[in-house]
């Protein structure tokens, strides 16, 4: 899964557009911001990696369609959201296995679970709601809004609105929380009307922006899409725009699990559950079509890049999720170990073995521009370079290699700093440092002051990330 990049943004005339202002800001490799053009060069999308299955959902307030997960770190805790919910009659009986039932029915409600690690996951006993004539479960909210029910940590938020959460299936309703546990609707009235919300509808605040963003779904002629909106006080939203896909084909996108990357929170991942919803399951399940998960970026949540369209995560060999809306990723991607970021996945939609899967990629390991044995070059948009260290995110095998030189407005490499002079790079880290220019005293420190371009030359090799640093450490 590649893309080959010529001349990103045609039309464009790089020498006269304005250069970047980055300062330390994290350039992913996922869309083309920070890409001016590549020559022998791909994008490529990286798979995650199955790490096993966190939660089964058998208690009998959970069950065959629990779905729609939010996870976010909050301190020591990895706190995860889920709709509880069992429906029979979406099961059918002649897939199941001997000796296996799918419970009884119940109505759906918000359960909770959390983690110290994010690998392994525990049901606290919440105490708060009755079901089946006992508290001891771990519900955290039950009626209006529990089908959907999508909460986050408000860094602005302070006393009872520390946490915030949005839901509901054909009006969107606003919810606070002073422990991410106890919840209370804010208001009566619903925040957002012109959707159509019967799926994961998201909320985060946008700390560069200075406002709550909710990127949510509705029907454009049939198809589901999204819609962005946005608000300073949580409760007064801004009309919904349409998302803008470019060019692309029409597709159904489901949910949409958009979270601002943690490590670069300026660009925006989407992991949209892509419903097929014209092929027959080859599972035998009745119920008409099949889901995947499918990735794409934004960098304001309208305008979206999706130059990879195919799976980013497939349904596999396992016959249970080869139907349809399950293979959703939750909304959250999470750090879980050095050097590894994990998100979540609910598998086996229908079944009483609905569960949820943690896959886990390198850090910022979901696109690398790549170089096959041949090579190839990447030359970067022109900038100013405020730091005097640049880390690199990159792996290459024991021949391959990477290089780089720095080059002034006029495309001529700056004096000490061309391929001639810098480092030959191999090997396989997160955050490798390389001194990008002399110090301060230094004459040719002043290539803050004036744009430049880096050049990067790669050879069997990838290139997940860059930024620029001050001081000697990462």
């Amino acid at each position: 899964m590649q893309w080959s990049l010529l001349a990103f943004r045609p039309g464009a005339t790089p020498a006269a557009e304005e250069p970047l202002r980055i300062g330390s800001d994290l350039q992913l490799f996922a869309d083309g911001y920070f890409i001016e053009s590549l020559r022998g060069l791909t994008q490529r999308l990286h798979e995650p990696v199955s790490a096993g299955r966190v939660i089964t959902f058998d208690k009998p307030w959970e069950g065959n369609v629990s779905l729609y997960g939010t996870i976010f770190k909050d301190g020591p805790l990895y706190r995860m959201y889920y709709r509880g919910w069992n429906l029979p009659e979406y099961t059918n009986p002649k897939l199941l296995k001997p000796g296996e039932s799918v419970g009884a029915r119940n109505e759906g409600h918000t359960c909770y679970a959390e983690s110290r690690d994010g690998h392994s996951f525990t049901r606290p006993d919440i105490g708060l709601y009755e079901f089946g004539g006992s508290r001891k479960n771990n519900i955290v909210w039950m009626g209006d809004g529990s089908h959907n029910f999508a909460p986050f940590r408000d860094p602005t938020g302070r006393g009872p609105e520390q946490y915030k959460a949005v839901g509901g299936n054909r009006q969107l309703y606003a919810w606070r929380s002073p422990d991410g546990v106890k919840w209370e609707l804010i208001r009566k009235e619903p925040i957002l009307t012109d959707g159509a919300f019967d799926s994961l509808n998201v909320a985060f605040y946008d700390e560069r922006r200075g406002r709550y963003v909710c990127i949510y779904r509705d029907f454009a002629q049939g198809i589901r899409t999204l819609k962005r909106a946005e608000s300073a006080d949580f409760l007064n939203w801004s009309a919904g725009v349409w998302a803008d896909y470019g060019d692309t084909p029409k597709e159904q996108l489901y949910t949409n699990a958009t979270t601002p990357y943690f490590r670069a929170p300026q660009i925006y991942l989407a992991f949209p559950k892509r419903f097929v919803n014209w092929r027959t399951p080859p599972s035998g399940q009745p119920i008409e079509g099949i889901s995947e998960s499918v990735f794409m970026t934004s960098r304001d949540g309208i305008h979206w890049d999706r130059r990879f369209m195919e799976a980013f995560i497939r349904p596999g060999r396992d016959p249970r999720n080869w139907v349809h809306r399950t293979n959703m990723v939750m909304t959250g991607v999470v750090p879980t170990g050095d050097g590894e970021i994990s998100i979540y996945v609910q598998r086996h939609y229908n079944f009483p073995s609905c569960h949820v899967e943690r896959m886990t990629l390198r850090t910022d390991g979901f696109v690398s521009v790549h170089a096959g044995y041949q090579g190839g070059e990447l030359l970067t948009r022109p900038f100013y370079m405020e730091g005097s260290r640049m880390v690199l995110n990159f792996a290459t095998s024991a021949a391959g290699s990477l290089r780089y030189e720095v080059l002034d407005e006029n495309g001529q490499p700056h004096p000490g700093l061309s391929f001639d002079d810098t480092p030959v790079i191999y090997g396989d880290e997160i955050e490798k440092a390389v001194q990008i220019r002399p110090p301060a005293r230094s004459p040719r420190a002043s290539l803050s002051s004036r744009p430049v371009r880096l050049r990067f030359r790669l050879k069997d090799a990838d290139l997940y990330s860059v930024r620029f640093v001050e001081g000697q450490q990462p």
